[in-house]
C-alpha cells in the first residue's frame, strides 16, 4: 500500500479491489468505535455502486462492527425505476449491506414518488434531524459525487435534495458497470443529495476502483478544486480518505505521482 496527501485528503493505493476493500472496511471500523465511544447512535450514508461491493462485503463480514447503533441513508435513486429493480440503488443496498446486518435505522429515497420536490423536502428534513457522522462514496467517471454531475454540480447549493438530469457521460457509466444493457435504459434524472449536504458530514471514505475510474482519479488529484469536476471537493475536507486500487491509480503512477 502506498499513501500520500493531497491538500487534505489522505490517498491510499492498493495492488487489488479486494485489498482497498478490506481496508476501507478496516478505517470505517475504526471511526465508527470512536465516534460511538461519544454518542449512543451515529448517522451514516452509503453510496451504491459497483464500486463499493469490495468495502460493502468486507464491512458486512466484520462482526465488529456494530452495525445495530447505525441509522443508514443513500445518497441518491433513479427517479421512476422500480424500487425492486436490481437497478435501484436502494435494492442495491439491501441486497448488500441492509439486508444482511441489523441497522438502527433505515432511510430510503423514494425515487417512485411523482411529487419529487416533497420526496426531496421530506429526506432532507430527515437527514438534518441530527449531524450526519459518515459518508461511504465513490466517484463517477466525470467526476461526479452522487448524482451532481460536472455543469450542474453547485458547491454552494442552497438545497440539501434536489431532482437533476443525469448527463451522457453518467448514463453511459451505468452501462460500463452493467447494471444496464443499454444507453437508453438508464433513466434520464434522479434524485440525489447535494455537493454541501454530503461534504457536512466528519468523515469521509471514497473507494474509488477499476480501469474506467483512472482519468477521473487523475484529475481528481491533479486538476483545479472546481464544480467542473466535482469529487475534487474532498481535498478540502480533513478526514477524508481516498482509496484506488492498481486499475484506477494507472495515470497516476505513469505520472510519478503515486
Amino acid at each position: 500500500m502506498k499513501e500520500f496527501m493531497k491538500d487534505s485528503l489522505t490517498v491510499r493505493v492498493f495492488e487489488t479491489r479486494e485489498a482497498m476493500g478490506k481496508r476501507a472496511a478496516a478505517d470505517f471500523k475504526a471511526a465508527v468505535r470512536k465516534l460511538l465511544e461519544e454518542k449512543d447512535h451515529i448517522r451514516v450514508i452509503f453510496a451504491a455502486a459497483p464500486s463499493q461491493n469490495d468495502f460493502l462485503k468486507a464491512a458486512v463480514e466484520d462482526p465488529e462492527i456494530d452495525f445495530s447503533r447505525i441509522d443508514a441513508f443513500h445518497m441518491d435513486e433513479y427517479v421512476g425505476l422500480d424500487h425492486t429493480a436490481p437497478q435501484a440503488f436502494g435494492q442495491f443496498l439491501r441486497d448488500r449491506i441492509f439486508d444482511l446486518r441489523t441497522f438502527r435505522s433505515v432511510t430510503f429515497l423514494n425515487g417512485e414518488d411523482p411529487d419529487t420536490d416533497k420526496t426531496s423536502a421530506d429526506y432532507a428534513a430527515r437527514l438534518n434531524e441530527e449531524p450526519i457522522d459518515i459518508v461511504c462514496m465513490g466517484i463517477g467517471e466525470n467526476g461526479h459525487i452522487a448524482f451532481n454531475d460536472p455543469g450542474f454540480a453547485k458547491f454552494d447549493d442552497p438545497k440539501d435534495v434536489k431532482v437533476v438530469d443525469l448527463d451522457d457521460v453518467c448514463r453511459m457509466q451505468q452501462v460500463h458497470d452493467g447494471c444496464f444493457a443499454a444507453f437508453d435504459d438508464v433513466p434520464a434524472q434522479a434524485l440525489t443529495l447535494t455537493v454541501p449536504r454530503l461534504m457536512r458530514a466528519q468523515y469521509h471514505f471514497c473507494m474509488v476502483p477499476a480501469p474506467t475510474k483512472a482519468a477521473a482519479a487523475y484529475r481528481m488529484l491533479t486538476g483545479d478544486i472546481s464544480e467542473e469536476c466535482p469529487c475534487t471537493i474532498l481535498r478540502e475536507q480533513p478526514n477524508a480518505v481516498l482509496y484506488l486500487d492498481s486499475d484506477s491509480s494507472r495515470l497516476l503512477r505513469e505520472d510519478g505521482i503515486c
